[in-house]
């Protein structure tokens, strides 16, 4: 069964494929929303997130090629095209400006449902992929300190560096990424890739004393970094 909270568009000036295409995948779980044109499917995507749009290339007014290339201007909504089997320049082209994927005409519904499962499916993994990154990148607020992960650097307020060691900032980047989770001293240390860690080594808890003295406003009462009694650790 198909993610029910996955929401497809059908822009399509064939009436008749319109409402198969909506019997078909709303059978199959999904929620859809039908557009005679593309100034329709305009108005539908101001109103509510598509997860996915079913697009026919050959429509009256503003064309699916063209409402494509717009879209593509700021959006990376996963695109079928609907094509005439024999159209291969409007596929080529199609493709070329960002089309995910076609199903040519007349569209035989099971084909259509595994290239859509298929679209929905890479777009999942292209998300978590981003988060990962996003997760992985960037600058992420400790208290008032800010740690720059591209850069491996700590900066205070004022902006000046604040001197780590290469374990102080693994250990930061181990909470940058799991942030709101609670870790025990295993997991800490088996992510931050301590080689040196022997079992019921203590030396975590000394290194976390040490960030806490430079990130934190009162070291004595943590707030960004908080011991959880009897388990670990949580950056929340």
């Amino acid at each position: 069964m198909s993610d029910p909270a996955a929401h497809i568009v059908v822009c399509d000036d064939e009436a008749h494929l319109r409402e198969m295409l909506c019997e078909y995948l709303t059978e199959q779980s999904y929620r859809v929303s039908l557009a005679a044109d593309v100034p329709e499917l305009n108005r539908i995507l101001e109103r509510a997130n598509a997860d996915l749009i079913i697009l026919d290339v050959k429509m009256p007014g503003i064309d699916g090629l063209t409402a494509l290339r717009d879209l593509r201007v700021n959006s990376s909504i996963p695109v079928i095209m609907l094509s005439a089997a024999v159209d291969v320049i409007d596929r080529i082209v199609g493709l070329e400006m960002g089309a995910d994927d076609y199903v040519g005409k007349p569209v035989d519904l099971r084909e259509l449902e595994a290239r859509v499962k298929a679209a929905l499916r890479r777009q999942s993994v292209n998300a978590n992929e981003q988060t990962a990154h996003d997760r992985l990148s960037g600058t992420v607020p400790f208290g008032q300190c800010r740690l720059d992960l591209d850069g491996a650097k700590l900066y205070g307020p004022d902006g000046d560096e604040i001197a780590i060691t290469a374990m102080e900032f693994s250990l930061l980047r181990v909470f940058a990424v799991n942030r709101g989770r609670i870790l025990n001293r295993d997991q800490l240390l088996e992510q931050a890739h301590d080689k040196g860690w022997e079992p019921f080594d203590r030396s975590i808890d000394l290194r976390i004393s040490r960030i806490r003295k430079k990130i934190e406003t009162n070291p004595a009462k943590p707030e960004c970094i908080r011991t959880v009694r009897g388990i670990g650790y949580i950056f929340d």
